[in-house]
């Protein structure tokens, strides 16, 4: 129920972007009427992708160059949104502006040109960028910590569609060869039926570490069957983290490592996070916390003894103009970031994508965590 409504509602916000698009690029270009009949084409075809894509994400099973083709819609379609606004801006600038009848028309010219161009250009870009997933490398000083830690960081994986068995085992052979001391997975680990991602889930058990691996749930395992999900990647030995903790490392020399679970449980009532349980009899060394959301941080910083703070979910914007609008919701987006005197937060990027297959200005990512003793 819970998928039709999202379902619903995402295809009607496409809907009205396209007609936005229609409306005030489209119409207002200065072309051939075949060209604009070829372009409201375009559109509708579109914008049958973006429903495509819902139903074959959610219900219906097809082949891998199917949805490949059924995902980019979603993108292509934000890109030429953001794409309109300009050229809606640009066009009112242009109206404005004191210039003779010929030069109007020469700059209208070249904005039509110019706005379609950079549609397809971004379009292309993002899809190249998506291709690649980054290492990132980040070096974190740890008061009171004694000595130094390796954490690799996944998330954001989104498990269905694109994101198959080849995909998890390039991206378990590459977190291998770094020889972490444990491996974190920060949620949105599968975004389908879990029973339909087992042979995909199952390869997360060839992942080696010297102290295992680690996980929590994101937003989306609440749209799949949380506890299915819970009960499947438990059964890889992976542990957990349910509004708890575990001590990493010789005792006395390691880290309290804790997790909870998403804030979306807010709103279902159910699988709610608990700081304060999942602190509960840590030892008297460092504390690093799992929690998928970055706006967490605003109940930790209320909690004294975290040091650091491990999350996803942003996708770092994932296509670029989007992270304006992701930053209404997260007050960290990216990157490593010093909340207050005491307490840092490292928000990874996402290791697979939501959606497109689309990345522009905000690369996927496998992160490689030292964490380093601070001295005084």
């Amino acid at each position: 129920m819970q998928a039709l409504i999202f379902s619903t509602i995402f295809s009607t916000v496409f809907l009205l972007l396209n007609l936005y698009i229609y409306k005030r690029l489209i119409l207002k270009l200065d072309v051939r009427k075949s060209t604009k009949h070829s372009l409201n084409i375009f559109l509708i075809v579109n914008f049958l992708g973006v429903v495509g894509y819902m139903l074959a994400r959610y219900y219906v099973g097809i082949p891998n160059w199917l949805y490949f083709l059924l995902s980019l819609p979603i993108g292509i379609l934000f890109l030429l949104f953001c794409t309109t606004l300009i050229y809606d801006i640009s066009r009112l600038i242009l109206s404005k502006a004191p210039l003779s009848d010929s030069r109007r028309k020469f700059f209208k010219k070249s904005l039509d040109i110019s706005s379609l161009l950079l549609a397809t250009s971004l379009s292309a870009r993002a899809m190249y960028e998506a291709k690649f997933v980054k290492l990132e490398h980040v070096n974190i000083k740890i008061k009171n910590l004694l000595k130094p830690y390796k954490i690799v960081q996944l998330s954001d994986i989104h498990i269905g569609g694109l994101i198959d068995a080849e995909f998890m085992n390039d991206i378990v052979q590459r977190v291998n060869i770094l020889k972490p001391d444990l491996v974190v997975i920060t949620g949105d680990l599968i975004d389908i039926d879990v029973d339909s991602a087992k042979d995909t889930l199952d390869i997360l058990k060839s992942l080696k570490s010297t102290y295992g691996t680690y996980y929590i749930v994101g937003n989306h395992e609440y749209f799949h069957g949380i506890e299915k999900i819970i009960k499947a990647v438990k059964s890889l030995g992976i542990r957990v983290l349910e509004n708890e903790n575990v001590y990493i490392g010789s005792d006395g020399k390691g880290f309290n490592l804790a997790g909870v679970y998403d804030v979306f449980g807010y709103r279902t009532k159910s699988h709610m996070p608990d700081l304060k349980k999942a602190l509960l009899n840590t030892k008297d060394s460092p504390i690093i916390l799992l929690a998928h959301q970055p706006k967490y941080i605003e109940e930790v910083a209320e909690e004294h003894g975290v040091d650091l703070v491990l999350s996803g979910h942003t996708h770092g914007g994932q296509i670029y103009p989007f992270r304006f609008l992701v930053m209404l919701k997260q007050p960290y987006i990216s990157g490593l970031h010093h909340h207050n005197e005491n307490l840092q937060i490292y928000v990874n990027k996402g290791t697979g994508f939501w959606g497109p297959p689309m990345r522009l200005g905000a690369s996927s990512e496998i992160t490689e965590i030292n964490l380093e003793p601070k001295t005084l």
